[in-house]
């Protein structure tokens, strides 16, 4: 079977969050499994040098922007057996980020088409074409309209993938003909709520909707968690299902992971006790043996920061220390550099993102936490257990479906249901009792570099999908 894969960011040429760590692991996976799956994305301007210099120039063409015409070029990467398609414009990628343009809607809707008029150009054919959240949401929607039809694109059948609902692509109505060249006729198709919403459109027309965990593909239905989508989900909910996401078991292996001091494993975890030691001289934390708590995260408010910030210093006083990576709004900056500044020797702060430092505290911390309000899949939780760190997380979208509460005898991890900030204090309390019970805290250890979350098994669902709808 093919697969197109198409996507606005993949690594490792372009990443900006978890739908390039998707992009980048996914499609080995399926071909791992005897098929070709292969990726397009954009060719933009900030790729590393040496990926460039990897990739051939294959061939150009033009593409229909509406009443224009717009370049195209095609180059041709190849990584871990992946045939990679990066589409180029410099007029429209030649930028110095990933998004965030004043002309964004048109960006997408140009890198949209393209990779429909590419398959006239390449000899491959595909059986699926996998489109991923607002960038590409107008695959679907273009192949429906103008493409369905036409010589070479027979039997083609379309999956269009919610990684964040809360982003859907929405425009003024005065784009449908001056700037996407879709007839004013199909208007109710592509708008909603008085605007054109991308994403709504390619629920509409894709043969099938998926998102990146079994419980957010239920929870999207809920006006809580729909950003407004929910009434038009409820709708289609018939082609809608849930695949968990999973994550790379050779980049996040502390067995061999160069960016951790001390490698350890199930069979000898003496490492992670060095780890430990490592993070909290390198954050200047006096020693000690009170448990770690790690937070890696973007410091915005639906990361549930606002539960953190009430119970900051209960925690605390329960015994804990704070080791934290993240960046954003600043009152987040603002209150966690206060607690570093009041508690040095208990709060470790690093504003910004720091590849190597998340995975030294990933595998220094003894606990993760994770009070999402809202979390799609989560990949934080499944690399906090891949290095043995045991999870403190909201029951909500993937973080439900990844972590079980210890205290079922079989858990990896801690949990709460309800959005509060003494019920996140609870679990953070019912660790810390764990932890002081050093046989129970070893088994919970054991079990967490146990657990397997690698994109094999998502792999396999993914492909049963795509043979169901063929």
């Amino acid at each position: 079977m093919n697969i197109l894969y198409t996507a606005s960011e993949a690594v490792p040429y372009a990443a900006s969050g978890g739908l390039a760590d998707v992009a980048g692991s996914l499609p080995a996976a399926i071909n791992a499994q005897g098929h070709d799956c292969r990726v397009v994305i954009p060719y933009y301007s900030q790729i590393r040098q040496e990926l460039k210099d990897q990739l051939s120039y294959y061939t150009n063409f033009t593409v229909p922007v509406a009443w224009r015409n717009q370049y195209c070029g095609v180059f041709i990467g190849v990584v871990n057996g992946v045939t990679y398609y990066l589409l180029d414009n410099e007029y429209y990628f030649q930028r110095n980020g990933l998004y965030g343009f004043y002309d964004d809607a048109e960006r997408f809707i140009f890198f949209s088409r393209a990779v429909l008029e590419l398959l006239h150009y390449i000899d491959f054919r595909p059986d699926i074409i996998n489109a991923n959240d607002w960038q590409t949401a107008l695959v679907p929607v273009y192949f429906d309209i103008f493409y369905r039809y036409q010589q070479g694109y027979e039997d083609i059948k379309t999956v269009f993938t919610i990684h964040n609902i809360q982003y859907q692509g929405q425009y003024g109505l005065e784009l449908i003909n001056d700037i996407m060249g879709i007839p004013l006729y199909h208007t109710d198709l592509l708008s909603y709520d008085g605007d054109v919403n991308f994403m709504k459109a390619a629920i509409e027309t894709a043969d099938r909707v998926t998102t990146v965990s079994p419980s957010y593909a239920w929870e999207i239905l809920d006006p809580w968690y729909s950003h407004g989508m929910d009434r038009e989900l409820v709708h289609k909910q018939y082609k809608l299902s849930g695949i968990l996401n999973g994550i790379s078991m050779q980049i996040y292996d502390p067995s061999t992971d160069k960016a951790i001091p001390k490698n350890y494993s199930l069979n000898d975890k003496l490492g992670k006790q060095v780890c430990k030691k490592r993070l909290l001289d390198e954050m200047e934390m006096a020693g000690g043996k009170e448990p770690v708590i790690g937070i890696v995260t973007r410091f915005v408010s639906h990361k549930g920061l606002d539960l953190i910030k009430y119970v900051f210093e209960d925690i605390l006083r329960a015994g804990y220390k704070f080791v934290i990576l993240g960046s954003g709004e600043k009152i987040y900056e603002d209150f966690f550099s206060e607690m570093h500044y009041r508690y040095p020797d208990r709060v470790g702060l690093t504003l910004g993102f720091v590849p190597d430092l998340s995975r030294r505290i990933y595998a220094g911390a003894d606990m993760f936490l994770m009070p999402s309000q809202s979390e799609p899949c989560g990949l934080a939780q499944m690399i906090a257990l891949r290095y043995g760190t045991i999870p403190i997380v909201r029951e909500t979208g993937g973080l439900r479906d990844t972590i079980h509460d210890a205290g079922d005898k079989c858990g990896n991890g801690f949990t709460f249901k309800s959005y509060n900030a003494h019920d996140m204090l609870d679990a953070c309390i019912r660790a810390r009792a764990y932890y002081d019970n050093r046989m129970k805290w070893g088994a919970l250890v054991n079990t967490a570099l146990k657990q397997d979350f690698s994109w094999t098994n998502s792999a396999k669902q993914y492909i049963s999908l795509y043979e169901d709808i063929r």
